[in-house]
C-alpha cells in the first residue's frame, strides 16, 4: 500500500512538474497571448495582444520561440499581419484555443485602404503553424444569438465581412501548417502566396454555404499537401500562376469543384504537379485543368493525376481552355499552352452527362 501510495504522489508531482519542465526550457521560450492582454471570452478584442505577443516571439534571440494561443478559449481578431523576418531560424505558432472574427455590427479596423486578408503571415523562413485549435471565419449561430441580446436594436446590420483570404502565408520558405480545422469560410481559407518548400498537412476544411476555395496555391514552389479533409463549394485546392514542383496526396475532397489547376489570365507558368490517391464525394468536377479564355500568355505543363476515386461527380476529367469564372472572356483567345498532361487510375462514378470533358484550342497543339 505505503508503495503505490508513493507512485501516485511522484505521479501527481510529475505531471504538476511537466508543464514547467517543457516551458523552461531556454531556447525554446513560450509566448502566451493570455500574458500579452489576450481575452479569450470570444468577444473582447484581442488583436493588439496577438500583435503583442508575435514582437515578443519574433524578436526573441533563442533557437526556437514559441507563439502559443491556448485551448478552452475564443480569441475574437480584427484584421492580423504578422510580419518577420525573425531573428529566430525556426519559430512556431501554436493554436489550441478558437478564433473568430468580430460579430455582426462592428466595424473591422482595416490594415490599410482595404481588406482582402484576415490573418496573414509574411516574410517569416522556418514557420510552423499548428495545433488543435479552430479558425472560424463566419458567425456560429449560437454566438449571433448572443450578440443580439448584446447590442441595442436601433443598430443597422453593417456589410458582411469582406477578406478574400482567410488564413495567408505569404513570401515564406520552410513552412508547416498542420493540425487546424477551418469553418464557415466565406472565402478561400487557406492561401499560400510566393512560399517556397511548404508543407499542408492533417487539416480540415469544413463545408461552407459560400463558393470559397479551401486551399489556394499562387506563385510558390516546392509544396507537399497531404492527409487533408476538405468540403468546400469552390475549389478544394486550386493551383494558379507561378507555382511549381507541387505533391498532393491522400485528400478526401467533398461537395465543390475538384482539385484545380489553372490559370487567372497572366503570363506565368505552372508545372510539374503531381495528384495522387484522392476520393471525390459529390463534387462538380474532379481532375480538373482550367485556363482563362482571355488574352493570356504562359504554358501548363507535366501535370499528373493518378489513383483517384470519384463517388458521383458531375465531371471526372475535365480540361477547359476557355475558363472565364465570372467574367465576359468567350470572344477572346488563350494562348496558354497545355500540354504532358498524364490521368491514370481515375474510378468512380459521374452523374454527368460525360465523365471526361475536353474543351481544347487544336491551335496550340497541346499534348495530353
Amino acid at each position: 500500500m505505503y508503495k503505490i501510495m508513493m507512485r501516485i504522489l511522484i505521479s501527481f508531482f510529475l505531471a504538476l512538474l511537466l508543464p514547467s519542465l517543457i516551458f523552461s526550457d531556454p531556447d525554446s521560450p513560450v509566448f502566451n497571448v493570455l500574458d500579452y492582454g489576450a481575452v479569450g471570452n470570444g468577444y473582447n478584442d484581442s488583436t493588439s495582444a496577438f500583435n503583442l505577443t508575435w514582437a515578443a516571439a519574433c524578436t526573441s534571440s533563442s533557437s526556437s520561440p514559441t507563439m502559443y494561443v491556448p485551448s478552452d478559449n475564443t480569441f475574437l481578431l480584427h484584421p492580423l499581419m504578422l510580419r518577420g523576418p525573425c531573428l529566430s531560424p525556426d519559430i512556431t505558432i501554436v493554436i489550441n484555443g478558437t478564433i473568430i472574427p468580430p460579430y455582426r455590427g462592428w466595424r473591422w479596423r482595416w490594415i490599410d485602404t482595404h481588406c482582402i486578408k484576415w490573418i496573414c503571415i509574411k516574410n517569416v523562413n522556418g514557420l510552423s503553424v499548428r495545433g488543435s485549435g479552430r479558425i472560424i471565419y463566419g458567425e456560429p449561430p449560437e454566438w449571433w444569438e448572443v450578440q443580439d441580446r448584446m447590442r441595442p436594436t436601433s443598430l443597422m446590420p453593417l456589410p458582411k465581412i469582406i477578406a478574400t483570404q482567410v488564413f495567408e502565408i505569404a513570401h515564406s520558405k520552410n513552412i508547416s501548417l498542420s493540425g487546424l480545422k477551418f469553418m464557415d469560410s466565406h472565402n478561400t481559407s487557406v492561401h499560400l502566396n510566393n512560399v517556397t518548400s511548404a508543407r499542408i498537412f492533417n487539416i480540415t476544411i469544413a463545408e461552407s454555404s459560400y463558393n470559397a476555395d479551401g486551399i489556394h496555391v499562387s506563385g510558390s514552389k516546392d509544396v507537399t499537401i497531404d492527409h487533408c479533409r476538405i468540403a468546400t463549394v469552390g475549389d478544394c485546392i486550386s493551383i494558379v500562376d507561378g507555382s511549381f514542383n507541387l505533391k498532393i496526396s491522400n485528400i478526401v475532397c467533398g461537395t465543390g469543384g475538384g482539385i484545380s489547376v489553372g490559370k487567372l489570365g497572366s503570363t506565368g507558368n505552372i508545372e510539374n504537379i503531381v495528384v495522387s490517391d484522392v476520393v471525390f464525394i459529390n463534387t462538380r468536377n474532379g481532375a480538373q485543368i482550367k485556363t482563362m479564355g482571355k488574352v493570356s500568355k504562359g504554358h501548363v505543363r507535366n501535370i499528373n493525376f493518378e489513383r483517384i476515386l470519384l463517388q458521383d461527380s458531375r465531371n471526372r476529367i475535365s480540361i477547359n481552355q476557355f475558363y472565364c469564372g465570372y467574367e465576359r472572356c468567350s470572344e477572346h483567345k488563350s494562348d496558354v499552352q497545355v500540354s504532358d498532361i498524364t490521368f491514370r487510375e481515375i474510378f468512380g462514378t459521374c452523374k454527368g452527362e460525360s465523365a471526361v470533358q475536353l474543351v481544347c484550342r487544336t491551335s496550340l497543339h497541346s499534348r495530353i
